[in-house]
């Protein structure tokens, strides 16, 4: 994507000034939406949304001790290190290629992908997408960077998980995933209820019995190779952002990430060496389904009659942002990349159920 008009770095630019997150630890959603508006032709609404999204920022955290190569593990999902964290990524990525700074953390990031609301991964995908297809300028390179140290900052692993059996595809997988016993609180209590999963995709010849984490396996025990990880993770992102157009109205927010985390994955997918496709859709699976554990409702809505509709990819994602959410603008970009007609009446749930943000 080249943005001719220079509109997102200009827009990355006035971002980074401020950190990850505002009151407490709710993510700055700006850098990610303003990239999907440059995307679908919307650069003319993007500094308009900002003037309304930029007040609630707030600046970056003092910085504290340099991370460096050899105390990093101590700082690894230390909140008050996010500065710290930010600018060892900047001095990474101003010495190596960003490719090769996130191939060698990918893989120590990847167990921790639900932290943050899964909001960390997402934004390294929206950033990876940017590289990938357009100039890498340096407001995008540290977009990267301040993507990467906000995962790290955040890092936590979900519980240790046991496999429920296999599903035999990822649409069944979701309706088969139990919620948690208490769907009330924040993220972190209702992810702490976690205990298992199905499993999917199905590994043959596995036991399941014994709990695991949701990170990245041996690479000997992976059940597919690098083709099928994208093909499986390809049908994640469908089934999650299909199940959002009768699930959504448990919590319209919260759920968009079910399909927007593994999206995410899917997109970095270019940028990492082969071997770590396969350890990312287990890891975006595990996402996925926690999000979906801790939010779905317990009854499925009926299908949208729009369902069948003829869709529109330019004139839905004009409505997005027009509507102006976050959330709305995001899954709208990951619903125009599964492209079909249920995938849009997903989409337009998104903009009925989320409060418009431009009247």
């Amino acid at each position: 994507m080249d943005d001719t008009t220079g509109t997102l770095d200009e827009a990355l630019e006035r971002i980074h000034v401020s950190g990850p997150e505002r009151d407490g630890w709710l993510s700055n959603h700006a850098p990610m939406a303003v990239e999907a508006l440059v995307r679908h032709g919307q650069a003319s609404a993007v500094h308009r949304w900002l003037d309304r999204y930029g007040p609630k920022l707030e600046e970056m955290p003092v910085a504290g001790a340099p991370v460096t190569g050899r105390n990093w593990h101590e700082a690894l999902g230390d909140p008050r290190r996010v500065a710290d964290w930010t600018a060892y990524f900047e001095r990474e990525t101003a010495r190596a290629p960003w490719r090769d700074v996130l191939a060698a953390w990918w893989p120590r990031l990847l167990p921790g992908i639900a932290a943050g609301a899964t909001h960390p991964v997402i934004r390294v995908g929206h950033s990876v997408r940017t590289l990938l297809t357009g100039e890498e300028t340096a407001p995008r390179v540290r977009e990267l960077a301040h993507a990467l140290g906000y995962w790290a900052a955040r890092h936590q692993p979900l519980p240790a998980l046991t496999p429920l059996g296999p599903a035999p595809s990822a649409a069944a997988a979701l309706d088969l995933v139990p919620l948690v016993p208490e769907q009330s609180g924040g993220i972190r209590e209702r992810f702490a209820q976690l205990t298992g999963f199905p499993e999917w995709p199905a590994q043959p010849g596995r036991e399941s019995a014994a709990p695991r984490s949701a990170g990245p396996e041996p690479a000997h025990r992976e059940p597919v190779g690098p083709e099928a990880a994208r093909s499986a993770l390809r049908e994640l992102v469908r089934a999650s952002t299909h199940r959002y157009a009768t699930h959504a109205h448990g919590e319209p927010i919260m759920l968009v990430h079910a399909a927007t985390a593994p999206n995410a994955v899917l997109r970095t997918l270019p940028a990492l060496p082969r071997e770590l496709w396969a350890p990312s859709l287990r890891a975006a699976w595990a996402a996925s389904a926690a999000v979906t554990a801790a939010y779905a409702p317990r009854e499925a809505a009926p299908v949208p009659a729009s369902a069948g509709a003829a869709p529109d990819a330019g004139e839905l994602f004009a409505r997005a942002a027009a509507h102006g959410d976050d959330h709305t603008i995001k899954f709208t970009d990951t619903a125009l990349d599964v492209g079909d007609a249920l995938a849009f009446s997903a989409a337009r749930r998104a903009i009925e159920l989320n409060p418009p943000v431009f009247g």
